[in-house]
């Protein structure tokens, strides 16, 4: 698999804070990577180091077979790591005419990625009657002139209203199926979980775990329970080592699996115990749950 990014060991210093520390992961083409973590966690400063604007104090990284030098391996590369920051009182075509201007690209690619974007009907429009949703598509429309092999976004749908986040969200995974490599920083697990193929998840700029989304969540998950015969019920959940963690919430039990079982199974398993249920749902774990498990190890 063709590698785009690889990073090693990094580590950056701001005088007494660690921002990042020790961090390694790869990126391979063709996948939508997520960096996820709380305000703080590394996430800016990481993008930052490898995009050139932030100094690492320690540790390496190199873009694609690690021959090409960053600035050459930077032109293959689109970027929004601020909020879109174009002339006001232009229209989008004419901004977009400056970055290919500044970018060394023909203008006929405007209205293709102006297309992409859905913002073709509106490129004769000045950027100041766009609202906040329209910037940020057209800023991504930006960055996709040039055609780069991966696309980096840091927080892509911050302060937007749900229609942005949801137009912004579909955006991303339309860009990913033509081929287009993702890397996106997020705080939010919802977008990650709905987007990313992959996550790496950081707490305070130390990496917490890094795979693919389905790997993370694919916990054997659990099943929400009640049961007129209650005290038996959880009794015989707490001694059985086929179940994890059990809760109580409200007269809810929720009892997580260790071993795979479907529904059926378990039914009959506790009609055979004597216990019935009058309900009975069984659900995966979310990436929440499982973020929240990790950093519960750090606490």
């Amino acid at each position: 698999m063709e590698t785009i990014l690889t990073i090693n060991n990094l580590t950056k210093k701001f005088g007494y804070l660690t921002a990042v520390k020790d961090l390694s992961f790869t990126i391979n083409k063709g996948n939508v990577y997520g960096i996820l973590g709380p305000n703080g966690s590394g996430k800016s400063t990481t993008l930052g180091i490898v995009l050139n604007v932030v100094n690492k104090t320690e540790g390496s990284f190199h873009w694609f077979d690690g021959n090409t030098t960053t600035h050459d391996a930077l032109k293959k590369v689109g970027a929004i790591i601020e909020r879109p920051n174009f002339y006001p009182y232009m229209s989008a075509y004419q901004n977009l005419k400056l970055v290919c201007k500044i970018k060394g690209v023909d203008y006929s690619k405007i209205d293709e990625k102006l297309e992409i974007v859905g913002l073709l009907d509106r490129k004769d429009h000045k950027f100041k009657t766009y609202s906040l949703g329209m910037k940020q598509r057209l800023a991504i429309a930006s960055a996709l002139l040039n055609d780069p092999e991966i696309l980096i976004l840091d927080e892509p749908t911050n302060g937007l209203d749900p229609q942005g986040i949801h137009q912004i969200r579909s955006l991303i995974k339309q860009i990913a199926s033509q081929g287009t490599t993702i890397l996106l920083a997020s705080h939010l697990l919802d977008e990650v979980e709905k987007v990313c193929s992959h996550v790496v998840v950081l707490r305070k700029g130390v990496k917490l775990y890094s795979g693919p989304v389905e790997e993370m969540i694919s916990s054997h998950g659990f099943f929400e329970l009640k049961s007129n015969n209650h005290d038996e019920l959880i009794s015989l959940l707490e001694t059985d080592t086929k179940f994890g963690n059990i809760k109580v919430e409200n007269g809810l039990i929720t009892a997580f699996l260790n071993e795979p079982m479907d529904a059926t199974e378990f039914n009959n398993y506790m009609f055979k115990q004597g216990i019935t249920l009058s309900h009975l749902v069984k659900r995966k774990e979310s990436l929440e749950e499982q973020f929240l498990k990790l950093t519960d190890k750090l606490n």
